[in-house]
């Protein structure tokens, strides 16, 4: 089932764009996660206005007053809350759901990188298994161009510099940077930097990229160039929805809170 649905249309989608873009699958790994990032747009809309609709949320007089009147009550004051939620519009679960719809993602994509990457016998029979015949012909595709820049995109990225002893994990680096640069423009100011909500999300903006990077330095270099131009890809889309908070990338500095509403 999973192979039915997933690993197939993407291995034929990143296949189908290497065949008719370039014959470089560098660039269709680009250009598949734009084509991504595209289709999951609307979820990060959704994503900003959850984000939103729980910072607005921690302001409003009447959820102050509900957890005032119900704070020694915890089951009533959850039944408020699923209740507050559903007079608002309010989705709790909005702004988490793009992060988790991105791990079946990455999954797949390093399934489809590393098949569509097939060198040996074996492995061109299991591509073949997974290609659509009425659209591409994979003795026409293998072996694939899996060189981009400096990368083997089946492998680890290593850049070796002649006058360092050790290489160095370029896309690796980038992607904790550009990992921590998006989580923390898309952060909303909170109206008390000490709640828990503010505090996990200054611990996810801080693990999360080096939980990437850690991705990034040991699987296949495809895999992060995905990560690295989804990010970038990402701080674009909300650079263009005006929705980001360059202050928040420096760290130490003062964010603005949220202004009471009246």
């Amino acid at each position: 089932m999973w192979d039915a649905i997933i690993i197939t249309p993407f291995i034929n989608v990143l296949l189908v764009i290497y065949e008719y873009l370039g014959k470089n699958f560098g660039i269709a790994i680009i250009l598949f996660t734009i084509l991504i990032r595209l289709v999951t747009h609307p979820l990060m809309v959704k994503q900003i206005k959850g984000a939103q609709g729980m910072q607005e949320m921690q302001q409003d007089e009447d959820w102050k007053k509900i957890q005032e009147k119900y704070k020694n009550e915890k089951e009533k004051l959850a039944q408020e809350q699923m209740k507050y939620y559903k007079e608002k519009g309010i989705s709790p679960f909005a702004s988490c759901l793009p992060t988790l719809i991105q791990f079946p993602i990455i999954i797949a994509l390093y399934q489809s990188v590393i098949a569509a990457l097939a060198s040996t016998p074996v492995e061109v029979l299991n591509l073949a298994r997974h290609v659509y015949p009425q659209i591409l012909n994979v003795s026409t595709l293998i072996p694939l161009n899996n060189t981009f820049l400096w990368m083997d995109l089946g492998r680890p990225d290593l850049l070796n510099v002649p006058f360092l002893p050790f290489p160095i994990p370029i896309l690796a680096i980038l992607v904790v940077i550009s990992t921590y640069v998006q989580s923390k423009l898309i952060q909303t100011p909170s109206a008390n930097p000490k709640d828990q909500t503010a505090m996990m999300n200054n611990m996810m903006s801080l693990y999360m990229p080096f939980f990437m990077g850690y991705l990034a330095l040991t699987l296949a270099s495809g895999l992060s160039l995905y990560f690295l131009v989804s990010n970038l890809a990402g701080i674009l889309q909300y650079a263009m929805l005006g929705k980001v908070n360059w202050s928040n990338v420096i760290p130490g500095r003062k964010q603005p809170e949220l202004k009471k509403k009246k």
